[in-house]
């Protein structure tokens, strides 16, 4: 676990225990989340395949999850790490361009 707070710049184990809360919490918000939305535009695993439905509805999950983990981790105060957290991944995906300010 140090090796883990000191590569995140973590310097409590309170912290880190509520960095890995917000993960756990956010992850199942956000799949729970996605069943209502795939059903509101028509999806379900009873009218398309299953083949289809679940590669559809994990692809729903990822920008929901995205959206809502700075939210999730601002309500344990934990904001900071995960705004830096965001903008590291989604520059890593090539979306570096969102965060990008006027003087860069």
């Amino acid at each position: 676990m140090e090796k883990l707070k000191e590569r995140w710049g973590i310097e409590s184990n309170w912290s880190l225990l509520a960095i890995f809360i917000v993960f756990a919490i956010n992850g199942s918000f956000a799949a729970w989340v996605a069943k209502p939305v795939t059903n509101f535009i028509g999806l379900s695993s009873g009218t398309i395949s299953g083949f289809i439905y679940w590669p559809l509805r994990i692809l729903l999950v990822f920008p929901i999850y995205q959206l809502t983990l700075p939210i999730v981790g601002w309500l344990f105060g934990q904001f900071k790490f995960f705004w830096e957290f965001e903008k590291k991944f989604l520059s890593r995906l090539g979306l570096g361009f969102l965060f990008k300010t006027k003087g860069d």
